[in-house]
């Protein structure tokens, strides 16, 4: 077996070498060229690798330096815009320096503003005071420069002691007011190139990077440092040119070396990565899915706490064993205890008047069993205050059920009804009190016609008297005959019914006025209008109005308060009666009462007062019920609104209707007996 290698050019020395040797040696050569190939294409692959990835890291580098200058450029153009639209004017210093500290509190990096005229003269400033002779001169400078340009110019950057020992780096631009063409005055802002970093471009910095200014031989002029520094530094520089300075903005990122997995270890490794990638989007997705459902609960429980906080009407919730599981703070407010003392409670509450302790125990039993009723319903009972006191509340309970429909217990709804009751009573009071003043001005108004009807009684009386005292005076020496003292009796029989009519007359006047207490009874038609008949007839005699009744046969008797119906009898009648009066010329006014059956069926009654007087207008028809309105100077507007209010309050409805030819008819009904209206 040849070697390859000739004889001739053969060392000395392998010609001793076996020829197994020979062959063993260039065999394992071959393999270690392979290794080594191998390993150079491995290596040559980690460095190509390291090569790109700092490639890439430097390409993000010069994007982020890019994106950095690009904000700060449009920070400045902000910041000048909201300079240039500070308020101006001779009157407007006061208001620029308000402004102005309220633009340094919202741009950081502002530190001074100052309002110069036209001769640099400072009108108004703002901000920290920077009175160095650097200052002066670069602001100085920038403002000539600006002048120059007609246009915003910077000036070049500046070191400022501040309070305290520490100090900054500061650069100041100016800015020209121009008006018709010329330089006015100018806005000096003096920048702190530090702040400008920190607030502009520190947000958006990664926590590897970090971000300066340099002038162009290198000097760091403000610097915001990276938090992690990594093993090798990348550098990107952006120039930021502004008028009247440049500046170099310089970036600094830290990275790890590039560190490249030899692809038989990916390979393994990438199926493994692939199936814990789907495994982690799987639990991102549910992840990202239980995160919602559990925002969605709790602001639906927020949104719940704060209905169930705000709400006035008690809300408490109790199992099916009747202890309390939940209250509300408006039925803890509502009751005085606090809701520690109240959940996990049994029957007894201590809300419950202890004299009604089995009762309310018992009400408890049937509802937890079911027996109760509707859930709908409410009832309406009693509670006692920490303090002893005792209110009404109206109690509504329906069954609580769960997400899975199983009923778990009840839920109460608790309004506390004591200043409707209140509101109710001295809704009541009032309404007696317009009542009571309603009659005794009607009294008053006929005090006179009471006196006129009062004097023929009177007169009559007075008048037998005297004829009786006459009889029974004899001649002297003679005594009464017989015919004397019969024409005596009779003159006495007239004297008595003649009290009689007069005391019918007060009877009715006094009872119409007193007080009594409003209860419903049954009182027949025709005993109404003969308690208000003797007062009606008094005005009509005075009016000359004609009074015709006619009650149906057969009516039932009427289930009312009899004094409210009274004062709307009497009420629609004088109203009829003075709009009859109001008519001039009438041939004869006539005013007619008349009750019969309701149209509708029933053992309703229907009561109608008709006049033949001028009728109502339209205008005063549309507000003929208001409260306080009224078309007569004596009036008080309170007639017509409070009978429709009696008759509601009764069940009925009251209405009025134009009569022909002439005249208005007011209808209003009542329920007979055996149709009660709502109670009072």
């Amino acid at each position: 077996m040849s070697t390859g290698i000739p004889s001739s050019a053969r060392p000395a020395g392998w010609a001793r070498l076996p020829r197994r040797w020979l062959g063993a040696w260039r065999r394992w050569s071959l393999w270690v060229l392979l290794g080594a190939l191998v390993a150079g294409v491995l290596v040559t692959l980690v460095w190509l690798a390291g090569r790109y990835e700092a490639s890439q890291v430097q390409e993000r580098l010069e994007r982020d330096a890019m994106d950095a200058a690009a904000d700060l450029r449009r920070a400045l153009a902000r910041d000048l815009q909201d300079m240039l639209a500070l308020p101006g004017g001779a009157d407007g210093i006061l208001a620029w320096q308000g402004q102005a500290n309220e633009l340094l509190s919202r741009r950081p990096e502002l530190v001074r503003l100052e309002w110069r005229d036209e001769q640099q003269r400072v009108r108004a400033e703002a901000g920290i005071p920077t009175q160095q002779d650097t200052a002066h001169s670069e602001a100085a400078m920038a403002c000539a420069n600006a002048r120059r340009l007609m246009a915003p110019s910077y000036s070049a950057s500046y070191y400022h002691l501040l309070p305290g020992g520490t100090g900054a780096e500061l650069m100041e631009m100016c800015a020209p007011l121009v008006e018709a063409g010329r330089v006015r005055g100018y806005l000096v802002g003096t920048y702190s190139l530090q702040a400008l970093l920190a607030d502009v471009v520190g947000p958006q910095l990664q926590r590897t990077q970090g971000v300066s200014f340099t002038e162009a031989d290198g000097t760091r002029l403000a610097r915001v440092a990276a938090q992690r520094r990594g093993s090798r530094m990348f550098t990107a520089q952006q120039l930021f040119d502004l008028p009247g300075n440049t500046l170099v903005l310089r970036m600094d990122g830290w990275h790890a070396a590039p560190s490249v997995f030899p692809n038989v270890l990916t390979a393994l490794v990438t199926a493994m990565s692939i199936a814990l990638v789907s495994v982690l989007l799987v639990l991102v997705r549910d992840t990202r899915r239980r995160l919602r459902a559990e925002r969605d609960l709790a602001e639906a429980l927020a949104f719940r706490k704060a209905m169930e906080d705000s709400l006035v009407t008690g809300l408490r919730a109790r199992d099916l064993h009747g202890h309390v599981t939940y209250v509300n703070p408006a039925f803890c407010a509502m009751v005085g205890f606090p809701a520690a003392e109240l959940v996990g409670r049994a029957a007894p509450m201590p809300y419950w008047p202890p004299e009604l302790t089995e009762e309310y125990s018992g009400r408890q039993e049937r509802r937890l069993a079911g027996r109760l009723g509707p859930s709908s319903a409410g009832y309406e009972t009693s509670f006692v205050r920490s303090d002893g006191s005792r209110f009404p509340v109206m109690v509504y309970e329906a069954p609580l059920i769960n997400a899975h429909g199983v009923h778990t217990g009840w839920m109460g709804c608790i309004l506390d009804v004591s200043e409707q009751r209140r509101a109710e009573e001295l809704s009541r009071t009032t309404h007696e009190r317009l009542q009571a003043t309603a009659r005794l001005a009607t009294v008053g108004e006929m005090a006179s016609l009471l006196s006129h009807e009062l004097n023929q009684p009177l007169a009559a009386i007075a008048s037998y008297a005297t004829g009786s005292l006459n009889l029974l005076t004899p001649l002297p020496g003679s005594a009464p005959d017989a015919h004397d003292l019969h024409e005596v009796q009779v003159a006495v029989q007239r004297i008595a019914h003649q009290a009689e009519r007069a005391g019918r007359v007060i009877k009715s006047v006094h009872d119409f006025v007193r007080r009594r207490p409003h209860t419903r009874e049954t009182v027949p038609a025709q005993e109404l209008l003969d308690a208000v008949l003797p007062i009606i007839r008094l005005q009509a005699r005075k009016l000359a109005v004609q009074v015709a009744v006619e009650i149906a046969p057969g009516l039932p008797p009427v289930l009312c308060d009899r004094t409210m119906v009274e004062q709307v009898l009497l009420n629609l009648t004088r109203n009829a009666m003075q709009a009859m009066d109001e008519q001039e010329g009438a041939a004869a006014r006539l005013l007619q009462l008349q009750v019969r059956r309701a149209p509708a069926g029933g053992p309703w009654l229907e009561f109608s007062v008709a006049d033949n007087g001028s009728g109502i207008p339209e205008d005063v028809a549309a507000r003929l019920f208001t409260p306080f309105y009224t078309t007569r100077t004596e009036g008080m507007g309170l007639g017509l609104s409070l009978c429709r209010t009696v008759v509601e309050q009764h069940g009925g409805h009251l209405a009025w209707l134009a009569r022909q030819p002439r005249g208005t008819v007011f209808v209003f009904t009542l329920p007979g007996d055996g149709q009660s209206g709502p109670s009072n």
